[in-house]
């Protein structure tokens, strides 16, 4: 069974730096073609892509609200991936869940809080 579980998030300040972790079980990186992904939902928001990365070719790709202040990378032997974000904004301010699109089945995690606040 997939399953997806974040971690890192919390209340930081304008400007500040997270990262995010998302561990992932019941299938091996190395051996797999996926795509892993973060969204991100804000209060009262429709559920956003954040950023997301190949099992291949390790392609990225990214919100435009984000690029180049977030990174999404992997560590294929942990089976986990990061989201470093960095020069946060308070409208950053979201649950921010892992994704994965396994073969065309996706599973979420339940999410992590960030919170960009003075």
């Amino acid at each position: 069974q997939v399953q997806l579980v974040e971690s890192g998030g919390g209340l930081v300040q304008p400007g500040g730096s997270l990262r995010l972790s998302c561990g992932a079980s019941g299938f091996t990186f190395t051996f797999s073609n996926y795509v892993m992904s973060w969204y991100r939902q804000a209060p009262g928001k429709e559920r956003e892509l954040v950023a997301a990365i190949t099992s291949i070719s390790g392609s990225t790709n990214y919100a435009d609200s984000v690029k180049g202040r977030f990174t999404i990378s992997r560590d294929n032997p942990k089976n986990t991936v990061y989201l470093q974000m960095n020069s946060l904004k308070p409208e950053d301010t979201a649950v921010y869940y892992c994704n994965v699109d396994l073969r065309g089945t996706r599973y979420w995690g339940k999410g992590t809080l960030v919170t960009v606040s003075i």
